[in-house]
Formats: structure tokens, C-alpha cells, sequence
């Protein structure tokens, strides 16, 4: 057993976080034994307490019980996700399934549902408020949604699916991992690097030098390399190269994740079976906003169809481009982004290269700032003197309009290879307003962002594209949920809400990215300070909708794949289900999806987003509904709309049913209009 003074659990640093570099891989293995402990004797107490079910001594009990194990958790994931070892992959192979385990023990704990029960069906008779009632009745679902209402033995299968789950979700995150890890395409100076801009070449040597290339320029497969060389190498041959091992990532070898797609659907489909439900998507979404997989497959069919037709429209373009060029080959998906930056440079007169030195990462991080205290009255002050969890990690206070400290902000924006893909937001400790075992009362929240963007060489500055600056905003966005939570329960705070409601603030945020009056402040050139030319950025705001069929297929192929495999999966052979299922949508050939099923980390990694990709759609729908609400105004950052949008959105975590929330800030539910206008679909 470790000791009570474990780094892991000394939580008493500045702004309340732990002291990071005092925590050591080995210190993990011990805390979590403690943490487990610990939690399980406070779930036993209160499952066995002699008096009668109260409010407080169940609900609220349950609310405060395993504080250890949350912060060695937050911890140990945020460092497995961030910056892994052989050490670290091997404890979470083993902590996978244990926690699955864990949990399922207290949600099929019997005398413990019993309490819970107790207080649900008296409900109404008891006083409670709305938050009360809500964060009941979501402790109770999730208690009949993990089991408790089953027999002996549905629970006994229930929890060894869920532990077995677990396990193989750790395991498809480690492959697709070590693939991206492993690849390096090595350039030599001269017609390799034909077509690519200054700052993309300066930063692809940096990366090779980091690895023991100097001289050299590196091809990686982190999103902000690839996607940028895709799109302006002027080497056919060496962008099939990228492309092909970038789609391929989880498909071979020791890291095909085939079987363990089969073995992840079959578990699951056998889960919802177990609860009753007809398919795994019916159970997952039985308490969203959507409700049903028919309702989904509605509106993701009705911007398919558009998306098609302008795909279609979009490749007959680039072919021409193609015939002009001398060129004698189709339109190959390693070939659109490359074309499509062409064609989008002849028609609007601009290019991402002419554009990125506008996009300096401090600029566009200060841009996210500047909008969060125009609009909520937050200030964000960088603590140079904090280590964060790593040390590219940097650390932020949170003030409020009073002054008052209401969050801490962590923020870890580049790439590196011990680092897993793509970009997300987590919390490492939730605010509430619970009196805590100490006497004090409540705690703020620790929220992290986490990127990938290319680290620049020393001294230098690190560009963005206008993607990678949509990308910050919209985890910027996830951040403020979590910091802006101002609720009673730990379960109902910051996004605790149904995943196709929890991207509507992270979408809606990024709105504020192309308003002229923020992109005229803070989008500067990097070496000279000047503010970006207003022609230039006309050009921008006119091309936002372009290429808008190809963005559209990308995503949506991959969200209706993911519906797919949860409602009539095929088990024994992914490959040629995904290749059927695309072959009956009429996916075009030019475009490849834009997560395969062998690296959909969103889906296969864990449960979260399963059967949930559709969200980032539907909350579109949403997020561009809401800022209409302040165009209408004629001021994007009208206070009170803003206010509003505090109160119903980012401060309300999961108190109230997602769809009251919005009407409330809205005062009616969305249609799809202004998001189909927004992408250019209408």
C-alpha cells in the first residue's frame, strides 16, 4: 500500500494541483491499490448504513466517495494520453478492465441500489429541488444502465463484458498509437520538399532533428504534418506514400485491430441485449437528445445527399484543374486536398501558407482569451512559476468578473511521440459546491486542453492553419464548460451532459474565430505585427463554405459507419463491412473517410463517443442556431445574449434536460437551416 503522503494524492499547490514532477510512473500502480480500497470501504458504508435512505446519505454520499481514486485517475490518464511509456501502456492494459470491474461491483451492489431506488420512486414526496431531482434520476438510470436490475447472472456477464470492454478499447488506442509513433518518412533537401511552404519545411526539419535526423525533413502521421503536406506537396508519389500509411494506421501486423473491432461489437451488441434494448446504438441512445438511432440516420441522411451532389460537383472541378495541369490521372483521394488548395488559391487568391504567418499560435490563444472575457468577463492569467504535467504543459489562473479564482487551466499544445493523436479536453477535477470531509466548501475545476500542433524549432513561433486555429477554439470551448460550471453535484458538473449537447459549446465557440472585428485584433503577422489586410481577410470569410462537400462526406461516411456497426454490425469480417456499407451509401472514390474503422479512436478506443459520432453533427445544428441568436442582434457579443449563454449553456452543466436548457437561452428548439447554410449545403 502506498502512504497517505503519496505525491498522487498531495493535491496542495498553488491553485490546488498536485506537484507533477514529483509523480513517478511507479508511484501510479500503489495509489490506484489505495484508491480502490478506499473507494470501495466508502461504498460498502453507505450501502450499509443503518438509517433510512436520506437524501444526504445516499445521494450525497455517493456524490463525495472516491475522491483518491478520481485524482489518481485524472492523473494517470491525462499522462497515458499525453506523454506514455512501455511502463505506463503496461498499467493500463491491467487498470482497464480493473476500474471497469470496480464499477460494475458498485452498480450491481444490491443493498446499495436498493437505497437508491428507495428514493427515486418517492421522488415527488421529498422535497427535493430541481438539481436534486435531476441528479437522482440520472444516478438511478445509470444504476439500471449498468445492471442493477438484473438477475445474479446478467449482472455476473454484464460485468465481465464490461471488464473485457475495457481491456480490448486500451488495447485498440495502443496500436493505432504505436502506428503513428513508428511511421517517419524521411526527405532529402531539393524535390522533396517541391511545393512546401517555408514554415512547413522548417518544421518537419525540427521534428527530424528531434529524432535523430538532422539534416533531414520528417513526415509524420500527427495531423498537423500530414494534412498540411497533403495539401501542398507537389510530389504525387510521396503524398500516395503518406496518405496510404496515414489511412492505414491499425491494419497490419501486430497493430491490425481487426479482431478487435469484431470482438468490440460483438460485446457490445451482447451488453444491450442483456439491458433489454434492441441494438447497442438504442442503448447509448436512450438518454440523449436525439433518443433514437431513426432520428440520427434522418438528419445525417438529408446532409449525406446534399454533401454527395457537392462532392461530386467539387471532383469534376478538380479534374479539370488536373486535364489543365498536363495531368493524365483521376481525382485519387491523395490528391484532393492537393488540388482542392489550388483550385481554392485560383479562386479566392490566397493560400494557407499566405495565410498561416497571420496564425501565430500566441496570437490565436490570446484570440480565444480576448472572446472569453468579452463574453463571459473571465481573465486568464499564465502562472510561469507552476509546473504543469509536463513541460510543454502550461499553466493558467482563471479569475471572474469579482476577481475571484474559479478555475485552473492547463494547456499542452504540441505534438510529440509519446503523445496520442487528434485533440480533446478533460477535467482533472470537477467543480461542485458540496461541503467537502475537510469543512471546506466545494471546489473549483482543474481543466485540461490537450493539441497536436507541429512544435517549431527553438526560438521560433509556431503557425497555425485556419483549421488548427478552429481546433483551438473548439477545445478552448469544451474548457469553458468545464470552467464555467456553476452547480451543486460533482456528476452534474461542467460537460455531464448527453454527448450530442456536450459540442455545442466547443461548436458554437468557434463561431467567434472569424468575426472580423477578432481576427482584425488578433490575427497578426508573427514577424511583423501587422494586423491581417482586410482584402486578405474578405478572402477568408468568402472561402469558409468552400470545398464544403468534401468536409461534409468525411465526416458524415464516418458517422453513419459508426451507426452502422451499433445497430446490425457485421462481427467476423470489418473490413469488407465497412467496404459494403460505404458501397450502399455511394461513397465517392476520391474521398476516404475521415476515421476509419481501424483507427476510429472516437469509437473503438472506449464507449464515449460509440454510436455518438453523430453528435458533433447534431450539435452543429445547435451551435449555429445559437449564434444566430446573436447576429440577430447585430453585435456578436451582445451582453445579454451572452449572459444567457452563460446561464443556459456553460454554467449548466447537466442540471436540466439539454433540450430545456437550450430553449431557455433560445426560447425554442433549432431546425437544421442555419447549420446547412452554415456549411454551404442549403
Amino acid at each position: 500500500m502506498t502512504s497517505p503522503a503519496s505525491p498522487v494524492f498531495d493535491w496542495t499547490g498553488p491553485l490546488g494541483l498536485p506537484e507533477f514532477t514529483k509523480i513517478a510512473t511507479t508511484d501510479f500502480a500503489p495509489a490506484f491499490e489505495t484508491a480502490l480500497a478506499e473507494h470501495d470501504a466508502e461504498i460498502q458504508a453507505i450501502a450499509g448504513n443503518a438509517e433510512a435512505p436520506s437524501f444526504a446519505n445516499t445521494v450525497e454520499a455517493l456524490e463525495l466517495a472516491g475522491n483518491k481514486l478520481s485524482r489518481v485517475s485524472s492523473l494517470f490518464w491525462n499522462r497515458a494520453g499525453t506523454d506514455t511509456n512501455d511502463a505506463i501502456q503496461a498499467l493500463e492494459r491491467d487498470i482497464a478492465p480493473r476500474m471497469s470491474r470496480h464499477y460494475s461491483k458498485i452498480a450491481m451492489n444490491k443493498a446499495l441500489f436498493e437505497r437508491v431506488d428507495s428514493l427515486y420512486q418517492k421522488r415527488s414526496d421529498i422535497g427535493l429541488s430541481p438539481e436534486q431531482d435531476r441528479v437522482l434520476e440520472r444516478i438511478w438510470k445509470s444504476f439500471v444502465k449498468s445492471g442493477a436490475a438484473l438477475d445474479e447472472a446478467g449482472q455476473s456477464r454484464l460485468a465481465e463484458v464490461g471488464e473485457k470492454l475495457a481491456g480490448l478499447g486500451a488495447q485498440f488506442g495502443q496500436n493505432v498509437l504505436a502506428d503513428e509513433k513508428n511511421y517517419l518518412l524521411l526527405l532529402n533537401d531539393g524535390a522533396d520538399l517541391d511545393g512546401l511552404s517555408d514554415d512547413l519545411r522548417a518544421t518537419m526539419a525540427a521534428v527530424a532533428e528531434d529524432l535523430g535526423h538532422k539534416g533531414k525533413y520528417a513526415v509524420t502521421l500527427s495531423r498537423s504534418i500530414i494534412e498540411p503536406f497533403l495539401s501542398t506537396s507537389a510530389r504525387r508519389d510521396l503524398r500516395e506514400t503518406a496518405f496510404k500509411a496515414w489511412t492505414a494506421r491499425g491494419t497490419d501486423g501486430d497493430t491490425d485491430n481487426a479482431a478487435l473491432i469484431s470482438q468490440i461489437i460483438s460485446l457490445r451488441t451482447e451488453k444491450a441485449m442483456l439491458l433489454g434494448y434492441d441494438s447497442y446504438a438504442a442503448y447509448k441512445l436512450d438518454d440523449t437528445m436525439a433518443k433514437t438511432p431513426e432520428a440520427v440516420e434522418a438528419l445525417l441522411g438529408d446532409v449525406w445527399a446534399r454533401a454527395v451532389t457537392h462532392a461530386d460537383t467539387d471532383r469534376a472541378e478538380l479534374a479539370k484543374l488536373i486535364t489543365e495541369e498536363g495531368g493524365n490521372h483521376e481525382v485519387a483521394a491523395w490528391d484532393w486536398r492537393y488540388y482542392a488548395e489550388k483550385l481554392k488559391a485560383r479562386r479566392f487568391d490566397f493560400s494557407e501558407a499566405e495565410l498561416k504567418p497571420y496564425f501565430p499560435l500566441s496570437g490565436m490563444i490570446d484570440a480565444c482569451f480576448d472572446v472569453a472575457n468579452r463574453l463571459f468577463g473571465i481573465t486568464m492569467t499564465e502562472r510561469t512559476d507552476i509546473a504543469g504535467p509536463h513541460k510543454d504543459a502550461r499553466v493558467f489562473e482563471v479569475r471572474g468578473r469579482d476577481g475571484k479564482i474559479i478555475a485552473t487551466f492547463i494547456a499542452d499544445y504540441f505534438a510529440r511521440p509519446s503523445k496520442r493523436s487528434g485533440a480533446w479536453m478533460s477535467g482533472m477535477r470537477s467543480q461542485h459546491k458540496l461541503a467537502m470531509p475537510d469543512g471546506t466548501k466545494g471546489e473549483i475545476p482543474i481543466i485540461t486542453n490537450v493539441m497536436n500542433f507541429a512544435k517549431p524549432a527553438a526560438g521560433k513561433e509556431a503557425l497555425l492553419s485556419l483549421n488548427d486555429a478552429r481546433t483551438l477554439f473548439h477545445e478552448f470551448g469544451h474548457a469553458l464548460h468545464g470552467m464555467l460550471s456553476d452547480v451543486t453535484y460533482p456528476s452534474l458538473s461542467g460537460t455531464s451532459v448527453s454527448r450530442d449537447f456536450v459540442e455545442l459549446p466547443s461548436q458554437l465557440f468557434e463561431h467567434w474565430l472569424t468575426v472580423p472585428e477578432i481576427l482584425e485584433k488578433h490575427a497578426r503577422h508573427y514577424k511583423t505585427g501587422e494586423p491581417i489586410p482586410r482584402a486578405l481577410l474578405d478572402k477568408v470569410l468568402a472561402a469558409q463554405t468552400f470545398n464544403a462537400g468534401f468536409a461534409a462526406v468525411e465526416f458524415t461516411a464516418s458517422a453513419l459507419v459508426d451507426m452502422a456497426w451499433h445497430t446490425a454490425g457485421d462481427k467476423t469480417d470489418p473490413a469488407t463491412f465497412e467496404a459494403e456499407t460505404l458501397k450502399k451509401l455511394g461513397m465517392p472514390e476520391a474521398i476516404a473517410m475521415r476515421h476509419a474503422s481501424p483507427h476510429f479512436l472516437h469509437v473503438f478506443s472506449g464507449e464515449g463517443y460509440s454510436a455518438g459520432y453523430y453528435s458533433y453533427m447534431w450539435s452543429e445544428v445547435l451551435d449555429a442556431d445559437a449564434f444566430a441568436a446573436f447576429e440577430e442582434t447585430g453585435d456578436p457579443f451582445d451582453p445579454e445574449t451572452a449572459e444567457k449563454l452563460r446561464s443556459y449553456v456553460y454554467s449548466a452543466g447537466g442540471s436540466r434536460d439539454p433540450a430545456e436548457l437550450y430553449k431557455a437561452f433560445r426560447g425554442r428548439m433549432p431546425d437544421a437551416t442555419a447549420m446547412l447554410e452554415k456549411r454551404g449545403l442549403a
